[in-house]
């Protein structure tokens, strides 16, 4: 991205990928303004300002993208234990409505954070999926999964009005300055502290997050308006993705259990995972992630941004490095 006097708005950007973001924006000479309800952990950055703010709040979403000259909306809930009474839908679709008329008011490129998930991983009988596949709307599919659609389909249709956006749509998230910790850094986190008793079986697709960044930026130089990119990593089943975190970090490899061994008790785990913050739980909508296990077509982000994935052991290696004193 070229440097430039005004400022870059990105929502979201206290959680893990908007960290991320932001130091990469920060250390390309960018001011970043974070709109976000916690202060960035750059915030004694003097390039880095921070909007508290709901991405839902329309006016505070103006206010927020008056005199920048882009938004990254990375803002959004992530819930593997359903639509926790309406806020999954609210922030991950009416939110992405208000930054988006906000960056159409304010005249500004827009590049919405969507997620592999837009798209329905349980249809096409095992082909590869690309940017053509269709949306995840069946209402039996995860509320996680519809959301990311419809807040899709809602910067898509903002296009047709007039706002120059661009989609990105990333696989499983994992890498450095995972200080939340997300899911599967939770996950791998417990592994080397030798506190994971067990693997669940299936797969997905896991990208390092420096390269989500890096297909990010990528998108707001040179994407193509109204067009959605998939930004793949590597396909690896959960049992090879932590033998492989067990090598990196020294320990042992827990056991993996099949996928049918807990379905009896994912509604229970779900219920569970309503009450208490528990990320290792086998929710429902874990497993059907795990059991999707999609093969994800990357040839279209390879091609218009130049998008690649450094090895899978790279990323844990670092991964462990900025967990050291956590371990």
């Amino acid at each position: 991205m070229s440097n430039g006097s005004a400022d870059v708005v990105v929502t979201g950007g206290s959680g893990y990928v908007g960290t991320n973001l932001v130091r990469a924006l920060r250390d390309a000479g960018r001011r970043v303004r974070v709109v976000d309800l916690r202060p960035p952990a750059d915030s004694d950055d003097p390039n880095v300002s921070w909007v508290r703010a709901d991405v839902r709040d329309a006016a505070a979403m103006r206010d927020a993208v008056d005199g920048a000259d882009g938004v990254f909306h990375l803002a959004a809930v992530i819930s593997l234990v359903g639509g926790q009474r309406g806020r999954v839908a609210s922030v991950n679709v009416d939110g992405v409505r208000a930054v988006g008329d906000a960056a159409r008011a304010a005249g500004v490129r827009m590049v919405h954070c969507s997620s592999v998930h837009a798209f329905d991983l349980s249809a096409g009988g095992g082909r590869p999926i690309d940017e053509t596949h269709p949306a995840t709307t069946d209402p039996r599919l995860p509320v996680y999964d519809r959301s990311k659609a419809a807040g899709q389909a809602a910067v898509l249709a903002l296009v047709e009005t007039g706002l120059d956006a661009v989609v990105v749509n990333p696989t499983g998230i994992l890498g450095p300055r995972d200080d939340g910790p997300s899911r599967i850094g939770a996950g791998i986190l417990a592994l080397w502290r030798r506190r994971l008793p067990a693997v669940v079986d299936g797969g997905f697709d896991w990208v390092d997050v420096r390269d989500v960044v890096a297909g990010l930026l990528a998108a707001f130089e040179r994407g193509r308006t109204g067009e959605s990119y998939l930004l793949p990593g590597h396909r690896e089943s959960a049992p090879d993705l932590i033998r492989l975190a067990a090598e990196v970090g020294g320990v042992s490899m827990p056991r993996a259990l099949p996928l049918g061994l807990l379905r009896p008790v994912a509604p229970l785990a779900t219920l569970l995972g309503r009450v208490h913050d528990a990320p290792l739980l086998p929710t429902r909508d874990a497993l059907h992630a795990l059991v999707t296990f999609p093969h994800i077509d990357g040839t279209k982000a390879a091609r218009d941004l130049d998008h690649h994935s450094r090895p899978l052991a790279e990323t844990l290696r670092d991964l462990h490095h900025s967990y050291a004193a956590r371990l």
